[in-house]
């Protein structure tokens, strides 16, 4: 076993016996294996999408399996020898499908080798061998620890995208033109001798695409539940049977809304879905009873004390502790071993058991939080902020956000916002936020010094507000008054700084650690091209940004 595709990567290099995040060396070589599947089954699919023919089914697989791979999203074995069977046949469909274009073109069909040429193994055990063959490991002994770390880095920007993909895909939003970057980009990485700079000029694209994708999921969300509104949210328990949910699916969390009207259940948001909370067709619902605990890492104590039923939504998914096993459930392509799974958002399971548990005795204090500026909250109200900016009331912009996690250094962030000068506007978003989201920073002349964007994929909402301000004082980005201090965990956020670098956006500073795939030499190629840099302590940082 060999990963490395997270921040909290064994020893900052990589885990090797057991992953930190709970995923055991099996599983670790299945999923190596299922990346190395959608590469054999893109390599067939580029080529008919090339001459013209697409098959949805195979471009959905290649997202789900993608997906599928990301950390803390689907830790059980029998489900991904599942997915590594379908692999076979989705392969041999579009195999398939290549030589049909073929024929009709007239052309002459290409022979094709490596992943395309894979084959699943008769039993568990020889799944397990033939993923061990195709890890990283292997690409780092054959092609060196640099050109491996920046296949890991688009492999990684892949994953991210595909899960965002896959969320627009559910509300009815999709793309030929994303799904055809996926084939091309995962044929590039079935091809041998690939170059630094090929490798570097791939990465862009698939931030520039993944702009495009988070636009889709901009599109999606809002065209289903409405533009995000200021909403004050309430982060103490009322009184009642209550479910919590987790993770990012907003569709799962309107369905379980849906089934639960009526019933004498209050549903709670935990961690990512608290900007669901902003939405005009979630918040009408009036049981959406406000949101519960934090950040993804501290579930296990959160869940443990949570008297309800508990919904996992796509990743962040510990390992449950006996606590409460019997009262969570997974959706969508989440599963941990033993825990009941939601097929098809048939809810009343998770029902039952939240009217079978305790519920909350008593009421909370009465604690609210703001959440809902999405870029059409903001930028309804540009004249001010724009105004305020050119009379010196609000002197910077700083994005502070993305992932969190448990490994420690991670207090930077809640510092460093506490550290922010008062005539500075903070945008945040995904879960960093709970490093800080709760204190009071006030507002300059109305405008709040805090502004939630919303989830990790509604950096699209905050490039939106960057981008309007830079055509507002006419100038670029990079000129703005704004510095962007991001946190990183998994794989959506290397899709996100992907597409900042597509952008050109320079000066980012990233932590608490930078991810082990890149190496001294990527590092430099990143610092001399975007002047990228990570994360030092608060004072210097703060320093150097004023």
């Amino acid at each position: 076993m060999f990963c490395y595709q997270c921040e909290q990567a064994a020893r900052g290099t990589g885990c090797t016996q057991f992953g930190v995040c709970g995923k055991a060396p099996d599983v670790a070589a299945l999923q190596d294996l299922l990346v190395h599947a959608a590469k054999g089954v893109a390599q067939y699919a580029h080529r008919a999408g090339r001459l013209g023919v697409r098959d949805r089914e195979v471009d959905v697989f290649v997202l789900e399996a993608l997906f599928t791979t990301v950390t803390n999203v689907n830790f059980d074995a029998d489900r991904m020898e599942n997915m590594l069977r379908r692999a076979g046949g989705v392969k041999d469909r579009a195999r398939a499908l290549y030589a049909g274009a073929v024929r009709k073109s007239g052309n002459i069909e290409e022979k094709l080798a490596g992943p395309a040429c894979w084959t699943p193994a008769a039993d568990r055990a020889g799944l397990i061998a033939e993923g061990a063959e195709v890890g990283v490991d292997s690409r780092r002994e054959t092609s060196g620890p640099d050109i491996a770390g920046l296949q890991e880095l688009l492999t990684c920007g892949l994953k991210g995208a595909a899960a965002y993909a896959d969320h627009a895909m559910l509300l009815g939003r999709e793309s030929e033109e994303v799904y055809a970057f996926f084939h091309e980009a995962l044929d590039f990485l079935a091809g041998e001798n690939p170059k630094a700079e090929e490798l570097l000029a791939m990465n862009l694209r698939c931030g520039e695409i993944n702009l495009k994708v988070m636009e889709l999921l901009d599109a999606a969300n809002t065209g289903a539940y409405g533009h995000p509104v200021p909403t004050q949210v309430r982060v103490e328990p009322r009184r009642g049977k209550a479910i919590l949910v987790s993770g990012h699916d907003l569709k799962d969390l309107e369905e379980l809304l849906r089934q639960t009207e009526g019933r004498d259940v209050n549903v709670y948001t935990h961690g990512e879905m608290l900007p669901a909370h902003g939405y005009p067709g979630l918040k009408k619902h009036a049981h959406l009873a406000g949101n519960y605990g934090g950040a993804w890492q501290d579930q296990q104590k959160e869940f443990e004390a949570f008297p309800g039923a508990i919904l996992m939504t796509t990743n962040c998914i510990q390992q449950p502790r006996p606590s409460y096993r019997e009262r969570i459930f997974t959706s969508g392509l989440v599963a941990w071993p033993g825990v009941a799974h939601i097929a098809d958002r048939e809810f009343a399971p998770v029902i039952r058991a939240a009217q079978q548990a305790a519920g909350f005795a008593e009421d909370g204090p009465d604690r609210k939080i703001l959440v809902g500026f999405g870029h059409n909250a903001v930028l309804g109200v540009a004249d001010k902020v724009i105004e305020a900016v050119r009379r010196g009331a609000i002197r910077r912009f700083f994005l502070i956000g993305g992932c969190d996690g448990a490994k420690s250094g991670r207090n930077y962030y809640t510092r460093f916002a506490e550290a922010v000068p008062k005539d500075c506007v903070i945008l945040t978003l995904a879960c960093g936020k709970y490093r800080f989201n709760k204190l009071d920073f006030g507002d300059i002349g109305g405008i709040p010094r805090l502004l939630d964007c919303g989830q990790c994929n509604d950096a699209y909402s905050a490039i939106r507000i960057a981008l309007a301000l830079a055509e507002a004082f006419d100038t670029d980005v990079n000129s703005l008054p704004l510095s962007l201090i991001l946190s990183w965990y998994e794989q959506k956020a290397v899709c996100i700084l992907l597409t900042l670098l597509h952008l050109g956006i320079r000066n980012i500073r990233l932590g608490p650690s930078l991810p082990a795939f890149v190496t001294p030499p990527v590092l430099k190629v990143l610092v001399d091209k975007f002047n990228i840099a990570p994360v030092t302590t608060v004072e210097q940082d703060m320093a150097a940004i004023f």
